[in-house]
């Protein structure tokens, strides 16, 4: 079998899906049906994903599996994470300034805190004083 088209090869619009058969019963399905986020995953994206899943997300792991780099790794991971409709570290990215970041960084370099208020605080938590 052949992979299902998400893609119209005339115009490049959205295929919708609209009839299922089963090959073992014959029964055929009729309507609209949706394919789900992996729809929009390249094969070689898709198979990364297998990947990813089968090594628990263990960047390590998948490492080892594919003979890739760290970055490599990680670059695939955000080309995946984008193909999905997201940015990837977008929800991580506190709103801490650059001025801010500096203030913390010398506080933590002149002993004024520790280095677990240091993290709290480039997280964008409030601090424990």
């Amino acid at each position: 079998m052949y992979p299902a088209l998400n893609r119209c090869p005339v115009c490049k619009s959205e295929l919708t899906v609209t009839r299922l058969h089963c090959q073992s019963c014959d029964t055929v399905l009729e309507g609209r049906f949706t394919s789900g986020p992996f729809v929009n995953l390249s094969a070689p994206q898709l198979e990364f994903v297998i990947t990813f899943v089968r090594c628990e997300g263990k960047i390590n792991r998948v490492e080892e599996e594919l003979g890739l780099s760290y970055p490599t790794i990680r670059n695939r991971l955000h080309e995946v994470i984008r193909a999905l409709g997201f940015e990837p570290g977008k929800e991580d990215t506190p709103d801490v300034t650059d001025e801010k970041r500096r203030i913390v960084l010398e506080d933590l370099d002149g002993g004024k805190i520790s280095a677990e208020e240091a993290m709290r605080l480039l997280r964008g938590e409030e601090s424990e004083k």
